[in-house]
């Protein structure tokens, strides 16, 4: 009879990939693009180091689904707050953007 031997993940190797992954989000930091590209691949970036970190040293590779759901629940919970949220951010700076400023006044002569 055969019994298989759990593999451990190489532990070294994932550091070495997080801190690749945090070197790029330096570089992106830098890059001459648009803030909004910028915060999209900040995003995308952070939410790869995160996926990471729970798949290996939380372990969640190995469980079963039903964890890895109830670990991917937050995010989706988070996902929907920013979105419910995002249109009043909106209205604030469309308001404050149509405020007229009051025009400065000539400095006093003494």
């Amino acid at each position: 009879m055969e019994t298989t031997q759990p593999t451990h993940p190489n532990y070294m190797a994932i550091f070495w990939y997080l801190a690749v992954l945090t070197v790029l989000e330096l570089i992106v930091i830098f890059l001459p693009i648009g803030k909004l590209t910028i915060g999209v691949l900040l995003c995308a970036l952070a939410i790869t180091k995160a996926a990471l970190v729970a798949m290996y040293f939380m372990h969640l590779r190995f469980e079963t689904r039903t964890l890895g759901l109830v670990a991917i629940t937050p995010l989706a919970i988070a996902t929907l707050l920013i979105f419910v949220v995002m249109p009043d951010g909106f209205a604030v700076a469309h308001k404050t953007a149509t405020v007229k400023k009051a025009p400065a006044e000539a400095p006093a002569k003494h």
